[in-house]
């Protein structure tokens, strides 16, 4: 548990650690489990959750992305990056599936204890340049280093704060310590180079307030969303393209609009001349090398190169076609299914965190990159195994 609470303040020091925390602590959860109760019921768990509809299209999105890579163009590349997105996944499952996670109200104000330190450290290191780490000659002295990292403490944040139970029998600190929590991500989301982390902020906020008001409105219009931009990220360049003028990109200049929509245009043209199978996946980082490429127009082949296409619904389709598209829209919405009976109180912060979470990967990062994976995995569980345990030690 203490790697868990400690993953943000992990990140801030080192911006791709979080996979690293999540997997040991994988092992000890595990290992735990079955020194208590042997391998059986633990084999059975796992069973049991794999056996889940998210449990099924989540495994066939993964068995399919295995397939995929076999038209890649770089095997080796690939298989490493599947490796990124499935030890974290399969982290997460393991942890949950341990029966030995159970985040009660003190592990929630451990976590958004350590949420706010590491909000606060990226705070004190934007606003003095960089120069502790300049002076120890630490690993790269630019600002967006901290990209990752607030991201992190971003999708961290309905967890911690859901786990403190302020419904019941939260007291003062409680509710102290949430409201430090939450100015302290929404700071340096703003503060942050990441203008995903201010989107994603700003929907986590509306979402959260929307949900507690109007729970089933929201949760029916969020479903729509996810699904309508996973059904249309072939296009999404084209509709942005003549949607957005060119005085509103002046404006949003520091979050690259522009240059996200050539980069979706030419990655839409991917996505259409392979748009069953995709590309294989992992290819996005080298797509310019794909012979996918020569089917993308001249103008539109050179933004291939710039390493990813900034939108995870677009980089689905580029690289698993609309199998693998279709596959993870089927998890998304058993997702939002499961969310269907809880009372507001509960769904607020867990489909803040589906909206906030999917808005920020549809703008921004590699959809695989191990840490995000870790992230979402750690606060889904938390989110999930949290719901018998928040009343925990009082």
């Amino acid at each position: 548990m203490g790697l868990l609470i400690a993953l943000p303040l992990g990140m801030w020091v080192a911006n791709r650690s979080a996979p690293l925390f999540l997997g040991l602590a994988a092992l000890c959860f595990l290992t735990s489990a079955v020194a208590v109760e042997g391998w059986a019921p633990l084999l059975q768990r796992l069973r049991k959750g794999i056996a889940t509809p998210i449990g099924l299209a989540l495994g066939g999105f993964l068995l399919w992305s295995l397939i995929s890579i076999a038209w890649s163009h770089r095997i080796g590349a690939s298989m490493s990056m599947w490796g990124e997105l499935a030890l974290p996944t399969a982290s997460g499952f393991a942890i949950a599936a341990s029966g030995r996670f159970q985040p009660g109200r003190s592990e929630s104000r451990a976590l958004a204890l350590a949420i706010a330190l590491a909000a606060v450290f990226m705070m004190a290191e934007l606003a003095t340049g960089l120069s502790l780490r300049i002076a120890l000659d630490i690993g790269k002295q630019v600002t967006y280093i901290f990209n990752r990292p607030v991201l992190v403490c971003l999708v961290l944040l309905p967890a911690a704060v859901a786990g403190l139970s302020l419904r019941r029998k939260g007291g003062a600190l409680d509710w102290l310590l949430a409201a430090v929590c939450v100015v302290a991500v929404a700071i340096i989301s703003f503060d942050s180079e990441s203008g995903a982390a201010g989107l994603g902020f700003l929907i986590l906020a509306l979402t959260w307030l929307a949900a507690r008001l109007l729970p089933r409105l929201m949760l029916v219009l969020v479903a729509l969303g996810f699904v309508a931009t996973m059904m249309l990220a072939p296009v999404i360049g084209r509709l942005g393209d003549e949607a957005l003028p060119q005085s509103l990109h002046e404006r949003l200049a520091n979050s690259h609009s522009r240059d996200r929509i050539d980069i979706w245009l030419s990655f839409g043209e991917a996505i259409r001349a392979r748009p069953l199978l995709g590309s294989g996946f992992g290819t996005s980082p080298t797509l310019d090398r794909h012979p996918v490429a020569l089917e993308v127009s001249p103008p539109r082949r050179q933004l291939l190169a710039v390493g990813h296409p900034h939108s995870a619904p677009v980089q689905a389709w580029v690289e698993t076609g609309v199998v693998g598209a279709a596959l993870l829209t089927l998890a998304g919405l058993m997702l939002l299914w499961r969310l269907r009976h809880l009372a507001a109180r509960d769904l607020a912060p867990r489909l803040a965190l589906a909206a906030s979470a999917f808005g920020v990967a549809t703008v921004a990062h590699g959809a695989w990159q191990g840490w995000w994976i870790a992230a979402l995995a750690l606060a889904s569980i938390w989110l999930f195994c949290g719901l018998s345990s928040a009343d925990k030690d009082g």
